[in-house]
């Protein structure tokens, strides 16, 4: 793929790439996560907190019909869903289960909302987000289970949440998009549920530090090469997992058999090779794939289309609303 990294990442990025204290607030935590503070538990909680108090207002993000929070039984405790019903659509509805990003140590149900509020209305689909346990309190594969358990109850119990389980796709933004495509892997090996789509945006695949883009995008572009080795470490906590497929994807044998995907991957971000390297294991292994790469924009880009007014966000956005669209249509959903 010709044109991988811009020459220099879109303006609309200065906020938070130079950012002033106003550009620090817009840009959420993302701003202010100093890498040395990943390499404690104390200072991993304190990045929780600081984000949690920047989290974008509901207010400030779409309406959608009504939202509700409710457990559902989990391996080891019960998973803390959070469901955004769309303002309008058919019933039952399709569904799509979403995994929050933060590197599977920050984040939480509040991370995504305004990306789920804008998917849900624009689709419009059913979309459950899995508050799933973090690292590093809870290393792999707990996360990663309470991911799968989520899907199989939502494609299990239909009825509760008003959602076709014929019509059911998984998603995630970075750590999400790692978790997203590891449910996918584990609903295929485990006989299901059916997925009919995976959203995986600028996904985490592999555990390899050495490709061009970590080389390019090691530090400046607020996803370093610095955190992703600490959150890699606190995620997995032993070295035996780090070939071990539902952690690492790309280390699959196979990738058949898995729905189809799209994938999103940023110029300007140390993981953008990994994503388009899956991408193009899942053309290789015949799974319907999209790769779409913006070359001036940087990690997690997506989720700075509210707050931040990101013009790309909304654009990235968008294609996901139609592939999803597309995916919930198709004669086989």
């Amino acid at each position: 793929m010709a044109h991988l990294r811009a020459a220099a990442p879109n303006p609309e990025l200065d906020p938070a790439l130079n950012p002033t204290p106003l550009g620090r607030l817009l840009w959420n935590a993302t701003a202010v996560d100093d890498d040395r503070m990943l390499r404690s538990r104390i200072g991993i909680k304190a990045v929780r907190a600081l984000r949690s108090v920047l989290s974008d207002s509901p207010a400030d993000l779409p309406a959608v019909d009504h939202v509700a929070e409710f457990a559902v039984p989990g391996p080891g405790r019960d998973v803390p869903v959070r469901v955004y019903v769309p303002d309008s659509g058919e019933e039952p509805a399709p569904c799509l289960v979403y995994c929050h990003g933060g590197g599977w140590v920050l984040g939480g149900l509040d991370s995504p909302e305004g990306t789920l509020r804008h998917l849900a209305n624009d689709v419009p689909c059913v979309v459950v987000s899995v508050g799933y346990r973090l690292a590093p309190e809870h290393p792999f594969p707990a996360g990663l289970e309470d991911c799968y358990a989520a899907t199989k109850y939502v494609a299990s119990n239909p009825g509760m949440f008003g959602v076709d389980p014929d019509r059911i796709a998984v998603g995630g933004r970075s750590a999400g998009g790692n978790l997203a495509t590891a449910v996918a892997l584990l609903a295929r090996d485990r006989g299901g549920p059916s997925l009919v789509h995976q959203v995986l945006d600028v996904p985490i695949t592999d555990r390899s530090f050495d490709t061009d883009s970590y080389s390019e995008n090691a530090t400046g572009y607020l996803l370093t090469r610095e955190k992703m080795v600490w959150f890699w470490r606190w995620y997995l906590q032993t070295e035996l997992h780090d070939t071990n497929p539902y952690a690492a994807p790309l280390q699959a044998d196979l990738l058949s058999g898995l729905p189809p995907a799209t994938v999103i991957t940023a110029g300007f971000d140390p993981l953008r090779d990994e994503g388009i390297a899956y991408a193009n294991r899942l053309e290789d292994e015949d799974v319907d794939v999209r790769l779409h790469n913006y070359p001036d924009m940087i990690h997690g880009f997506t989720g700075r289309a509210y707050g931040a007014g990101l013009s790309r966000g909304f654009e990235a956005l968008d294609e996901i609303g139609d592939r999803l669209r597309s995916a919930f249509t198709a004669p086989s959903a």
